[in-house]
């Protein structure tokens, strides 16, 4: 392995008296999401007027939690390491990918990436050591400047609408792939790269996608008042439409989001309000109940009406006569959409209110938790109501001798055993 964990080989070996150099990092804050490794080197060190770009056999390198260090020799990756803990640099094996929380995946990116290596001494080349925040970047804020396309759906109403909404709030992102964030983003840095120089892309790249995303959100049915209680479904759907751009090239990837507030025009929220109201009517009877409303809403117009009472109600006979025998059409038009108290529906899809099916002919099903019994009689209790012949046990079962009815092997009530 090209790392070898210190823990193993601090006594008792070669390399524990070749150490030479300590690589270290201080703690990455969420500024920073990547920093070349800084040499300490002690006052026992052989290499103190070493080159900064050379890690020396037996340098020991510390990972901490949060961190993922890399080995870059001429620009190529060698070795990785997302497992916090020392390590000690052994220049005569081959590369140890010490993967930790970050997952196998890693192993695949190296095989494109990182080269198999033996050193076999000092290489006299360009080395680095380079640290990655791993911990979530977080509060980085966004808010749409255009508003975005948002499908309106109200399955009980049978309103499928698409109008614009702006939308507010925060979202973390993490590093899950450092090998590819370095290869794409970073490359060979000098001295650090800060979150401030990618923030930009990576804003404009989710609110390019929290278009289709909130398309996948709205087909369910979610209205867009209600977008801030569903931040995990958003996340999720964003992290789909992000993952060829980010997961798969910048080795990022949307760890929450956050909907602070989703807002829309006052044209549109009255759009939305006024067809929520007409399509109420589209029930018969709430049809008539506005008419009736109307009518008397009318009347007290009427008996104010600045040419007259008489004038005004001149008038409204009109309208009543007109609308009369509208509100009892619809009021019986609702009354026959009403289903009958007895009526039960076939599976062919026909509402009857017989014992047979007037489209198929099918039989009216039992109702639930009811038996028939050998006489014909439908029954709901434990004897039949025509007969007296006693209910008939279910089907796997057994009745013990002291009336229990039971499945398993012994009685439930008294432990006797179920008769051979």
């Amino acid at each position: 392995m090209g790392l070898i964990q210190a823990a193993l080989t601090s006594a008792g070996t070669v390399l524990a008296d070749q150490w030479k150099e300590f690589f270290y990092c201080d703690s990455l804050d969420g500024n920073t999401l990547m920093v070349k490794g800084q040499k300490r080197v002690g006052k026992g060190s052989s290499n103190t007027k070493g080159s900064d770009n050379i890690i020396s056999n037996g340098s020991t390198i510390a990972v901490n939690e949060g961190q993922a260090m890399m080995i870059v020799e001429q620009g190529q990756i060698v070795d990785f390491c997302a497992e916090p803990g020392e390590f000690v640099f052994d220049t005569s094996t081959e590369p140890s990918i010490f993967t930790g929380k970050l997952g196998e995946s890693l192993l695949e990116t190296f095989k494109v990436l990182g080269k198999r290596f033996t050193y076999g001494g000092d290489t006299g080349k360009d080395q680095r050591i380079y640290f990655f925040n791993t911990k979530a970047i977080i509060d980085n804020k966004y808010g749409t400047t255009n508003p975005v396309p948002f499908r309106f759906i109200d399955n009980n109403l049978k309103l499928d609408i698409e109008f614009s909404i702006s939308v507010h709030g925060s979202y973390n992102y993490r590093m899950i792939d450092p090998m590819l964030f370095y290869k794409n983003i970073a490359g060979n840095v000098t001295d650090e790269y800060k979150r401030s120089q990618i923030d930009q892309q990576l804003k404009s790249e989710v609110l390019n996608a929290l278009a289709p995303a909130l398309a996948k959100i709205s087909a369910k049915g979610i209205r867009y008042s209600e977008l801030p209680a569903y931040n995990n479904e958003i996340g999720d759907a964003l992290r789909e439409v992000l993952k060829e751009r980010w997961t798969k090239t910048y080795g990022l990837e949307i760890d929450s989001f956050f909907v602070n507030s989703a807002t829309t025009s006052e044209e549109n929220q009255k759009m939305i309000t006024d067809l929520q109201r007409k399509a109420v009517y589209k029930d018969p009877s709430m049809g008539a109940a506005g008419l009736v409303d109307a009518t008397q809403t009318a009347m007290v117009d009427a008996a104010n009406n600045d040419a007259g009472a008489m004038t005004g109600f001149i008038g409204l006979n009109y309208a009543q006569n007109a609308a009369g025998g509208n509100i009892q059409n619809l009021y019986a038009a609702g009354a026959a959409q009403a289903p009958a108290a007895d009526s039960w529906k076939c599976a062919c899809g026909t509402v009857n209110t017989g014992n047979f099916c007037s489209a198929c002919g099918a039989k009216k099903p039992a109702p639930a938790g009811t038996w028939t019994c050998a006489c014909g009689t439908v029954n709901t209790g434990n004897f039949c109501s025509a007969c007296g012949a006693k209910k008939p046990a279910p089907a796997g079962t057994w009745t013990c001798a002291c009336g229990t009815v039971n499945t398993g092997n012994f009685c439930s009530a008294c432990g006797a055993k179920k008769p051979e």
